[in-house]
């Protein structure tokens, strides 16, 4: 493949940011690849992908390997009036693969494109709009245009049911629609890629839409605390940006801020934390023993494995928990072993566990109790313990998402991993596992896919360390609470 052809990837890149389409021809190197995240992203559209060539099972698969070899297979099969999967065409300097080719009459062809999302984007329409662009300039008539996504109201019963799994779209007159300027944009982005400059162009709200741009360069100047870690800024960073301020300090007095994003910005000039002694103690008088501290991780594929599972609903293996009981500290930890469905052990270990009086203490409850309200609807058995244990939680994000409690170290995140170090000088660095995303793709690499015994010890070893400093982690966050008030009240009374 020429590489300066403008695909339909990057046509959809370009139109994101025409510095970051210079960087991928020009400067590859200020490009990353794709992290593990994304890559597992990319495994599970693939995999939906996959799913749907089902919906056509006379469809021809066409290798997409070789950039010669699909083309001019494309070309071959063209004639045979099939449904083509991966069809390539090149015109003009442009070149798109298209998921599904379905032939609709003598002479006049659909396009169908795939996609793992749960509904209509923009950038859908774009995207389908460039392949009709380009397949046109090809010489093929296109009739009508279509988007299948994933019906997330379906229910996994038996062998996966592609023609329930998708919903199939006519978006044939938005496609058009956004064929409006195409070859103006077409145009400015060839000339953006034979530029020898890289285009000047400031970081905007694009910069994270429709997708995180990987190019880490446009910020590597921004200092920590800087304008765009202002709590839920939103519009407010940029707005205040491209007035010239970049520090939290710099932002003028008569700018209008939120009660949160004032104590931030005092925070950052002062260099010392903001402790509201009297909601804090609030916070922990609620707190009634014995105190559990509680952590699920889990994982939702696109494609559901078990029976009774939609796409993308959240599949509990792993749960933490630490109880707090006459100032002796226990912890309990279940980690699914196997491929099958964990979720009727996960709630038995769970149920067996948990003590049936004291709060449970989450970070971020709505998770951990959507979780178990799923659970419930497939166990119904559960409903009542279900109902006690919700009611019987204590987020413990609360105090630092009202900023009650913030240290200048947050850099405006109220997640555990910013308020457990900037509190504790406890963190997760260094830790082979360090986060959910990780954590969930890990698990499901392991079990699910190819692992040496000795690759799926260590793993489920790592899990079982992340998860636990979850909970432990709330613990020491607790007793710092403590600590702040019993100091503030001591300098009350002196």
């Amino acid at each position: 493949m020429s590489n300066r052809l403008l695909t339909k990837s990057k046509y959809l890149n370009g139109m994101q940011c025409l510095k970051y389409l210079w960087f991928l021809f020009n400067d590859p190197s200020k490009v990353p690849e794709p992290d593990d995240r994304t890559q597992y992203l990319f495994d599970q559209g693939h995999m939906v992908g996959e799913l749907a060539k089902k919906l056509f099972p006379d469809g021809i698969s066409i290798p997409a390997e070789n950039f010669s070899a699909n083309l001019s297979r494309t070309k071959e099969l063209l004639s045979k009036g099939k449904t083509l999967f991966e069809a390539g065409f090149m015109a003009e300097g442009l070149f798109s693969r298209v998921d599904i080719l379905q032939p609709a009459g003598p002479g006049s062809w659909d396009i169908i494109e795939v996609k793992s999302t749960t509904g209509i984007k923009d950038e859908n329409l774009h995207d389908i709009a460039f392949q009709r662009y380009c397949l046109e300039k090809a010489g093929l008539k296109i009739n009508k245009c279509s988007l299948a996504y994933i019906n997330n109201k379906y229910v996994k019963n038996g062998d996966i049911d592609p023609a329930a799994f998708f919903t199939v779209e006519d978006i044939t007159k938005e496609a058009v629609n956004a064929c409006d300027g195409i070859e103006n944009r077409i145009r400015e982005m060839v000339e953006t890629i034979a530029g020898s400059e890289c285009p000047e162009v400031p970081v905007s709200s694009f910069c994270s839409s429709p997708y995180a741009c990987p190019v880490t360069v446009c910020w590597e100047e921004m200092p920590d605390n800087n304008i765009f870690s202002l709590y839920r800024g939103g519009k407010k960073c940029f707005e205040l940006y491209y007035a010239g301020v970049h520090h939290l300090r710099q932002i003028p007095d008569d700018y209008k801020l939120n009660a949160s994003q004032k104590i931030q910005k005092s925070c950052d000039i002062s260099g010392k934390p903001h402790i509201d002694k009297k909601a804090i103690a609030e916070f922990l008088a609620a707190i009634k023993p014995p105190v559990h501290y509680l952590d699920f991780e889990t994982y939702a594929p696109a494609v559901p494995i078990f029976d009774g599972t939609r796409p993308y609903q959240k599949i509990p293996f792993q749960f933490s928990l630490h109880i707090l009981n006459d100032g002796k500290i226990s912890h309990y930890g279940y980690l699914a072993a196997g491929s099958g469905d964990p979720r009727p052990q996960f709630l038995t270990e769970l149920k067996n566990t948990i003590e049936k009086t004291g709060n449970i203490i989450t970070y971020n409850q709505s998770f951990e109790e959507s979780v178990l309200r799923e659970l419930e609807t497939a166990f119904p058995e559960y409903t009542g313990w279900v109902d006690d244990v919700c009611g019987r939680m204590a987020d413990l994000l609360q105090p630092f998402r009202s900023f009650s409690c913030y240290y200048p170290a947050q850099n405006g995140s109220a997640s555990i991993k910013s308020v457990l170090p900037a509190l504790t000088g406890n963190s997760y660095e260094g830790m082979a596992i360090a986060d959910g995303d990780t954590a969930s793709r890990m698990y499901t690499a392991v079990t699910f896919g190819e692992a040496s015994e000795y690759e799926r010890n260590k793993v489920r070893a790592d899990l079982e360390k992340y998860c636990g400093q979850d909970t432990e982690g709330m613990v020491w966050i607790i007793d710092k609470l403590k600590s702040l008030v019993d100091k503030q009240q001591m300098s009350l009374d002196i």
